[in-house]
């Protein structure tokens, strides 16, 4: 019998055969896949992240937009996803001017090995705080849990496996648009930006991430322009100081119809 492959990448789950421990019958599960995807920017290898091994370019965009790599998709020239024996390369080409500030970034995170954050050198840099834009939309808790309720109906991946996170876009009210998932939250939620940066998306839409908020998912938000963002789980206390500083209104614990609102509940009507 051939040697199984440890890292597959042709598809985002796998059957395989468990045995139960009551019955000791032998049944097919099926488990999530997550492969080493390396994002190279113009020949040069930048990082490695595990992730399900779909919606790659929408996660080179995302991943490109979030880190603040380039600042519109204008600034990609091409995306190619080439996978490999042991996992998938994305070559990103980028323009002359971001690929040199990427590489004046990358000198800067040389041989400082005992800093915890990567090199940063403050907490600006730390934070990355984007430049979101101000607006007054308000959202109806109505379609807040309408979401609630087509959220979880759309996550095929998570209904197979059990082991994966989605990050969901909707319109005003609370009627999806674009749904991504993936084992990571925050890739979850970079696939997501990416399918939608093509999107002339309004500024009454808002997200539903499967996960917890942390301050990472505060701030692609923001990449995205928009003003809430609804997670299934907790927020950090940095997640909603940080809500609060860039006025964004951050829900939490948001189950069935029931949600708790952290920061800036003046925008939920209803």
């Amino acid at each position: 019998m051939a040697k199984e492959k440890l890292i597959q990448s042709s598809h985002s789950y796998h059957v395989v055969k468990i045995q139960k421990s009551k019955t000791e019958e032998i049944v097919e599960d099926i488990l999530a896949e997550e492969t080493p995807v390396a994002i190279v920017f113009n020949g040069i290898s930048h990082v490695v992240m595990m992730t399900s091994p779909c919606d790659l370019e929408d996660f080179a965009k995302g991943f490109s937009i979030t880190e603040g790599i380039i600042d519109n998709l204008s600034e990609i020239y091409s995306i190619d996803v080439s996978k490999k024996e042991n996992g998938v390369e994305i070559n990103i080409e980028i323009s002359s001017e971001k690929f040199s500030r990427l590489k004046e970034l990358r000198r800067n995170l040389i041989g400082r090995t005992g800093c915890g954050l990567c090199g940063a050198e403050s907490l600006d840099q730390v934070l990355k705080i984007p430049d979101i834009k101000k607006n007054s939309s308000k959202f109806l808790a109505s379609s807040i849990k309408n979401a609630l309720k087509q959220f979880p109906t759309q996550q095929e991946l998570q209904k197979k496996t059990g082991a994966t996170h989605a990050s969901g876009l909707f319109d005003s009210d609370g009627k999806l648009i674009i749904l991504r998932e993936d084992v990571g939250r925050h890739n979850a939620l970079d696939k997501l930006i990416g399918a939608s940066s093509n999107l002339n998306v309004p500024d009454n839409y808002f997200v539903i991430t499967s996960s917890r908020a942390s301050y990472e998912m505060i701030q692609k938000v923001a990449y995205m322009n928009l003003n809430l963002l609804v997670a299934i789980s907790a927020p950090t206390a940095l997640a909603k100081r940080l809500a609060s500083k860039l006025k964004i209104t951050l829900v939490g614990f948001a189950r069935n119809s029931h949600f708790n609102c952290y920061t800036h509940p003046e925008r939920i009507i209803g």
